[in-house]
């Protein structure tokens, strides 16, 4: 039986795995916390628990069944849990293994100041943890070069989806339309990120893949689509220079790129949710905007 093993199995990686299920996958999932594993386990995900550091025998014996796996733990400073000093090689760990996936992030572009980029485009990636990623996607590229498997990068554009969008911020007052001039964004409903990592995996592709939707957008139009819907008052535009944000919330608006998402539909795959606009309207009428 063909089996999925996520690790992190966060937003994300739930998805990942409930759209694996329906196709007949087994599914396993490790999670950092006991408190999450009931959740994990109502959706069909067995859950491991694993702190990212040593292998633990559950997650040991996972291993050695998973023919499919999907890599989510973010690196930090010493990088892939998988490939630090110590760990065993992933084919003595995974001797089953088929098809590798592992989430990055579009960050890894940097600042383009609001020109289109794709998975030719040369990387220059700003803040420390998309430097970190840059070093843990050649990690898993490597081992698929090297391997013969195919290993997939997914750089994902910023996750939304039930219980996490605009809908919900609305709903709870915390929405605001932050304005910088010329800003855009790129999205992906979390939804498509499964059905995406699920036909990477049916076709058996590695290599580099941009998970975005088809329309990169100002952040603002986001929110007045969500009020609009909602039937609220737009809140008040707030200019970025006078905002009040975190240091990595600020981050996020040091970089500015369209991200073309062309190879993965020229590979074939079609988007649930092609456009904020689409995706909210089915949230708002479907009343899962809360999750």
């Amino acid at each position: 039986m063909t089996h999925l093993l996520i690790l992190g199995a966060g937003f994300s990686g739930r998805a990942i795995g409930q759209t694996f299920r329906a196709a007949g996958f087994s599914v396993s999932g490790t999670t950092r916390s006991a408190e999450k594993s009931e959740g994990l386990r109502a959706l069909g995900i067995a859950p491991i628990l694993y702190d990212g550091g040593s292998i633990p025998e559950a997650l040991a014996t996972d291993m050695a069944r998973a023919t499919h796996v999907v890599q989510s733990i973010a690196p930090g400073k010493e990088g892939d849990p998988l490939f630090r000093a110590g760990m065993p090689p992933i084919s003595a760990l995974m001797p089953e293994l088929a098809w590798a996936g592992y989430l990055s992030t579009v960050g890894v572009y940097g600042d383009h100041k609001g020109g289109w980029v794709d998975e030719d485009t040369a990387l220059n990636p700003v803040s420390a943890r998309s430097v970190e990623r840059v070093e843990a996607e050649n990690r898993w590229l490597d081992f698929g070069r090297a391997s013969g498997l195919p290993v997939a990068v997914l750089r994902l554009a910023g996750i939304y989806g039930p219980g996490r969008n605009a809908l919900r911020n609305m709903e709870e007052g915390t929405a605001r339309r932050l304005v910088k001039k010329d800003q855009v964004f790129n999205r992906i409903r979390v939804e498509d990120i499964g059905r995406s990592a699920l036909f990477l995996a049916q076709k058996s592709l590695g290599g580099l893949w941009n998970i975005t939707d088809n329309e990169p957008g100002p952040p603002q139009d986001v929110v007045a689509e969500a009020a609009r819907l909602m039937g609220l008052p737009v809140p008040p535009d707030i200019p970025f220079e006078r905002a009040e944000l975190s240091p990595m919330a600020r981050s996020f608006y040091a970089e500015n790129k369209r991200v073309s998402n062309a190879k993965l539909r020229a590979a074939g795959f079609e988007l649930r949710f092609p456009d904020y606009r689409q995706s909210l309207a089915e949230l708002h009428a479907a009343g899962c905007w809360r999750g």
